[in-house]
C-alpha cells in the first residue's frame, strides 16, 4: 500500500514537473519554429510549423548584424572578465580567511554589504564619472566594471569554500618547501575546482547576456556586444518576425552551449558550497 503511494505522489510530482517544463519551453520554441519561417508564413499561422526547413533567415541575420564582430567583442569582454574576477576574488577571499589581519573582517563585511546596493542606483554617476575621464567606449573599461560588480559575490562564495580545506595542508606543503602564492596556486587553488566552476559559469551567464551596462558604456558600433548588435539589428527589422527571430536564437545559441556542456560543475559547486 506504500508503495502504491509513493508510485502515485512520483507521478503527480513528474506531471507538474512536466508542465512547469513545457510551460518554461513554449516561449522558445515558439520562437525557434518561426525562425524557419518567412514573414507570410508567420502571419498566416504562427502557430504551425514551418513548410519546409530554410535557414535564409538565419544566414541574413548573421550578415545584418555583423554577427561575427558582436561574438568577438562579446567573448573578449567575458573571458577576460570571468578570468579575472575567478583569480583575484580567489585570491582576495584567501587572504581573509588565512591572515589574521584586523580589518580583514571589516573588508569582508564591506563587500558583502556591496551586494546590497542596486546597480540602477549607482547607474547614472558610473557613466558621468567614468564619462568624464575618458574611459566610456572601451571593452578594457567594461571589463574593470565587470570585475568591480562581479568580485564581491565571488569572494563571498570563495570565503566559504576556503574556511572548510585543512590548514594542515598547507603546513604540510609548507615544509616540502612550497612558499607565499606557491601555497595558494598549488594547494588551494586545485581544491577550489568546483566552487571556481561555478562561479565562472554564472558569471559567464550574466555578463554574456547582460545589456544594460554595456548600452551605457559601449557608444560606437564596432564595439557592441552580441546583446547590443541583436537590440539595433531586432529594432531595425521588427516588421521582419522571421528575420528577429533568427537573430534572437543566433544570439542564445554560444550560452546555451557553454550550460549543457558545463552544467554538472554547477551542481557540484552547489552541493559542496552548501555542504561546506
Amino acid at each position: 500500500m506504500m508503495k502504491k503511494k509513493g508510485s502515485i505522489t512520483s507521478i503527480i510530482k513528474f506531471l507538474f514537473l512536466g508542465i512547469f517544463f513545457l510551460a518554461y519551453m513554449v516561449p522558445f520554441i515558439f520562437v525557434l519554429i518561426n525562425s524557419f519561417k518567412s514573414k507570410k508564413e508567420i502571419l498566416l499561422n504562427p502557430m504551425a510549423l514551418p513548410s519546409k526547413i530554410n535557414f535564409t533567415n538565419f544566414l541574413t541575420a548573421f550578415n545584418k548584424m555583423d554577427y561575427v564582430h558582436g561574438f568577438t567583442n562579446s567573448l573578449i569582454i567575458t573571458v577576460f572578465s570571468v578570468l579575472l574576477i575567478v583569480v583575484l576574488s580567489s585570491m582576495t577571499a584567501y587572504i581573509l580567511v588565512r591572515k589574521k589581519w584586523k580589518f580583514n573582517q571589516a573588508i569582508f563585511f564591506v563587500m558583502v554589504a556591496s551586494m546590497i546596493i542596486p546597480f540602477q542606483a549607482i547607474m547614472i554617476p558610473l557613466v558621468r564619472i567614468y564619462g568624464s575621464i575618458g574611459m566610456l567606449n572601451s571593452k578594457w573599461a567594461l571589463i574593470y566594471m565587470y570585475i568591480g560588480f562581479g568580485t564581491s559575490l565571488a569572494v563571498f562564495m570563495f570565503h566559504g569554500f576556503i574556511k572548510s580545506i585543512p590548514l594542515e595542508l598547507e603546513e604540510a606543503a609548507m615544509i616540502d618547501g612550497a612558499k607565499g602564492m606557491q601555497l595558494f596556486y598549488l594547494i588551494v587553488f586545485p581544491l577550489l575546482k568546483p566552487i571556481a566552476m561555478t562561479i565562472a559559469i554564472l558569471d559567464v551567464l550574466w555578463i554574456w547576456n547582460d545589456f544594460l551596462l554595456p548600452s551605457l558604456v559601449l557608444i560606437a558600433p564596432e564595439q557592441r556586444t552580441l546583446p547590443l548588435s541583436t537590440f539595433y539589428f531586432y529594432g531595425t527589422y521588427t516588421a521582419d518576425y522571421g528575420l528577429s527571430m533568427a537573430g534572437l536564437i543566433l544570439t542564445i545559441i554560444p550560452v546555451i552551449i557553454i550550460y549543457l556542456i558545463l552544467q554538472k560543475y554547477i551542481i557540484n559547486g552547489v552541493l559542496q558550497g552548501s555542504i561546506k
